[in-house]
């Protein structure tokens, strides 16, 4: 701001001798002396060049300016006080560090993320990007990650698909995952359409390389004893080190991607993907909200726990 402004300490003596009229009193409420009150009352008004009190025999009153100057001083002090508040209400809160998949982020908790924010506006949200799980396991070729920086006051909470056996960690399963073969609309039609599980030997087969490093999902070879299909390579195909690759190239056309059955859910519905036939592969592996013990208990994360499981309850359903 270009103009100069009064000193904020004769314009908290100003505000609280305004509302009660009395020197003493202000000073009792500001913890110094009614003589401080007076001397800071004398430096506002010196800066105004006017008077802002009318001193009567044991009495204060406002001058005509000290009444129309109050509002405002109120009003801007409760300004700096808010301000001051909402800084030190979200240092003490501190960030809600979500470490989780690539793959389960965008295809499940992101297009889910809108009704949290609007649950908790004050929650300050950091995601991501694991290339590993709790159980130690990185994918071949991953890029390693730069350690989060936590501080003090920040909650780092974990998302894996896995055992669910973490110790130190508070563990929640979310729900589990079948495998099912997805692809484009387009690939049900065109001069070889997919019509029976035979069908596949004519298509581009999308491998996952993460999900089979991970030892967390199965392979073709899994689809095909399933499906009964002989005719067919199942370790033939495209192969992508990252899941999202493989989601991507299912969606243009370019062959049928093995999928996680709840990251596709949405794709199917909007109709962006479909799953020509009803053949699901299960595992033993699910998705699970791992918290580490020691800021189980906060309440930003008990907020997100909440809310995170209350999802999952719907996605299982």
């Amino acid at each position: 701001m270009s103009h100069r402004l009064p000193p904020l300490n004769a314009l908290r003596a100003f505000e609280a001798a305004a509302r009660h009229l009395s020197f003493k009193n202000a000073a009792q409420e500001l913890s110094v002396t009614p003589t401080a009150i007076s001397h800071q009352i004398k430096v506002l008004e010196d800066f105004l060049g006017l008077p802002l009190f009318h001193r009567l025999t044991r009495a204060l009153a406002l001058t005509p300016q000290g009444q129309a100057m109050l509002p405002k001083v109120r009003e801007g002090l409760a300004c700096f006080a808010a301000a001051v508040q909402g800084v030190h209400e979200r240092a003490t809160i501190g960030r809600l560090i979500l470490v989780l998949p690539p793959s389960f982020a965008t295809r499940w908790l992101v297009p889910r993320l809108r009704r949290f924010a609007l649950a908790q506006p004050s929650l300050s949200l950091h995601v991501i990007r694991s290339v590993t799980t709790l159980d130690g396991v990185q994918p071949a070729g991953a890029a390693a990650f730069e350690p989060v920086d936590l501080h003090p006051e920040d909650s780092l909470v974990v998302i894996r698909f896995g055992s669910g056996l973490y110790p130190g960690f508070q563990v929640d399963r979310m729900f589990g995952s079948d495998y099912i073969a997805v692809c484009s609309p387009k690939l049900l039609e065109g001069d070889q359409p997919l019509r029976v599980p035979a069908d596949m030997r004519h298509q581009v087969l999308l491998h996952d390389d993460a999900t089979a490093n991970e030892r967390s999902g199965p392979g073709w070879d899994a689809w095909f004893r399933l499906a009964g299909v002989t005719n067919a390579d199942p370790k033939a195909g495209t192969y992508f080190g990252d899941a999202g690759m493989a989601y991507v190239a299912a969606l243009d056309g370019l062959g049928v991607a093995l999928a996680s059955r709840p990251l596709v859910a949405n794709a199917i519905a909007q109709g962006r993907l479909v799953a020509p036939f009803d053949i699901a592969v299960g595992q033993n592996h699910a998705y699970y909200l791992a918290v580490p013990e020691a800021v189980s208990s906060r309440p930003a994360v008990q907020a997100f726990r909440k809310w995170l499981l209350e999802e999952a309850k719907t996605e299982a359903r």
